[in-house]
């Protein structure tokens, strides 16, 4: 590093050292005037740089550089003999090479200003000497808000890269960092400036990844739509516009809201999966998987390994570097797992310890892995029944049953038999290649008089048949069309045998046995029943759930 001496502090004296004082080439090691009072002295003692009124006090100090700033006559000669060993220069040269190197430097500014790249400067000392209009767009921050000021100040608590870089002396690469008054998601490239072999500053440049990430997540999201994993239904598939089918509706769009876990109930054919697609895709999760689970359909032996994983070598014929489970699949998303009923107990232990720890460990394994699930759950078992026979743990049935809903069975909801039909009808159409437009009254009364046992499984099925039998050309599905069972099956609703202990017991088997009446007597029917026994049918809903009362 070279040593420049100023001698003058007058007007040219105070723009030598206002263009040299943060040099990367020199440093001022003192200004000389003999007015104390001068600017350039002034502005010196504020840069802690030793002043005197004469240059002879350098007398014996190192000095490269003199610049002659005086004006005055003799001055200069006198500067030569007295520093034989520095290189002395005029005031005008000076003044001349100081024009051109503010042109080089305006040209410089002009450069990085124009760049649509953010880019700060740092000097040797770790404040910040240049920004450019880009980074001002994109931080918010003004040259008055951070040059002159240290490099943090635009990124608070963070570690500086500028600061890094001067501390190293090598690069720092694609740093992620956080800036500006809204904290936007940048990534920092780092340079240092080397001038004779010494580090001099640091030049940044700066990208806004906010951009880059939201349009990350939109792409996340459009190939989430096109996996095969993605739920396949919304609440706009759920056909029904009774009471009953619109309380069940409003039940599930609320579950949809809530970050819980949900039981969804029903007899078998009801739509319960159709109901939990239509939850996943109206949550916070409808971007992620939805991964769909039969219980019922796996091997148990196999169930363990399906749901949590397995590592390589965990058992015989194991896959080679092991394997992901479903909820590893599911993370982030949503996992249904239908017929959670007949989950083994030992699967049970080990899918309540992930529902309370949020991580899975894979067979074989030993590390805890982290997931974030939600479980969406549906049975048309009696799980109260398998808590007392000991097939279900009790502490899971909580765990799951945070927000139960239970979908009426197709008999209970009348009202909804000809808009369901009629969407059936529209669907199979395409499929058989019929064409069938509307459906004749006197096969609608036979489709009425049906208990349907299977539901909207059992009434697809039907409406399916029937097409079969229709001719290309026909555009009416007719009662001859229809292949139905003329026995009604009834059910039958027996006392409990309780023994009475207590009024408060009496009163609860009295009430539970006129519900089960009010529902025999109108073959299920939900809503009549509710009518019947002048309670609402939510009143209802719930006092069935509570005795346990399935039809």
């Amino acid at each position: 590093m070279h040593h420049l001496l100023i001698v003058g502090a007058g007007q040219g004296g105070t723009e030598v050292l206002h263009a040299f004082q943060r040099s990367p080439l020199l440093t001022v090691i003192g200004v000389v005037d003999t007015n104390a009072q001068a600017p350039g002295l002034q502005l010196a003692k504020r840069g802690e740089i030793r002043v005197e009124t004469s240059w002879t006090a350098f007398a014996g100090t190192d000095v490269d550089f003199i610049i002659d700033a005086t004006g005055e006559r003799g001055v200069f000669e006198e500067l030569i003999q007295f520093f034989p060993e520095a290189a002395v220069l005029p005031g005008e040269f000076v003044r001349v090479l100081l024009e051109r190197l503010t042109e080089k430097e305006r040209m410089l500014e002009a450069i990085i200003h124009c760049t649509s790249e953010a880019i700060s400067v740092a000097d040797q000392d770790g404040q910040t000497m240049l920004i450019n209009p880009a980074y001002t767009r994109m931080t918010g921050y003004s040259g008055q808000d951070v040059i002159g000021k240290p490099a943090s100040a635009d990124i608070g608590m963070q570690e500086s890269v500028h600061l890094r870089v001067l501390k190293t002396g090598e690069s720092v690469r694609d740093a992620r960092m956080k800036i500006g008054h809204d904290r936007r998601d940048i990534i920092v490239n780092a340079e240092p400036v080397v001038v004779d072999g010494q580090v001099r500053g640091s030049v940044g440049v700066i990208r806004d990844i906010s951009e880059m990430k939201a349009l990350a997540k939109e792409l996340k999201a459009a190939r989430q739509k096109i996996r095969t994993l993605e739920a396949k239904y919304t609440f706009d598939d759920i056909i029904g516009g009774s009471e009953a089918m619109r309380f069940v509706v409003d039940q599930a769009k609320l579950a949809a809201t809530m970050p819980v876990n949900v039981l969804i109930r029903g007899e078998s054919g009801t739509g319960k999966e159709l109901f939990a697609h239509a939850i996943h895709a109206a949550s916070e999760r409808r971007y992620e998987q939805f991964v769909r689970v039969n219980c019922a359909a796996i091997a148990p032996s196999l169930l363990e390994s399906e749901l949590f994983g397995y590592e390589e070598g965990a058992f015989s014929g194991a896959r080679r570097g092991g394997k992901r489970g479903y909820f590893e699949e599911a993370h982030g998303g949503s996992l249904f797992l239908d017929e959670i009923g007949e989950l083994p107990l030992d699967v049970q232990v080990k899918l309540l310890r992930v529902l309370q720890e949020n991580e899975v460990v894979r067979v074989g394994g030993t590390n805890a892995i982290p997931v974030d699930v939600r479980i969406i759950a549906a049975t048309n078992a009696n799980l109260e029944q398998k808590i007392i026979t000991g097939q279900f743990r009790e502490d899971l049935y909580y765990r799951i049953n945070r927000l139960p809903i239970h979908i009426p069975a197709l008999r209970e909801r009348p009202d909804d038999l000809l808009p369901l039909a009629m969407h059936l009808l529209r669907k199979l159409n395409q499929s058989y290649g019929r064409s069938v437009a509307r459906i004749s009254e006197d096969a609608l009364v036979e489709i009425r008089k049906q208990h349907w046992k299977g539901n909207v499984r059992e009434l697809e099925n039907v409406i399916g048949r029937a097409l079969i039998f229709t001719d290309k050309m026909e555009t009416v599905l007719r009662k001859g069309h229809l292949q139905l069972d003329d026995s009604v099956a009834t059910a039958q609703v027996e006392r409990p045998k309780k023994e009475i202990k207590h009024l408060s017991d009496e009163m609860s088997y009295v009430e539970e046995r006129l519900i089960r009446e009010a529902l025999a007597a109108v073959d299920g029917n939900k809503t009549e029943a509710a009518k019947q026994l002048g309670i609402s049918l939510r009143a209802l809903y719930y006092k069935v759930e509570r005795f346990n009362i399935y039809q």
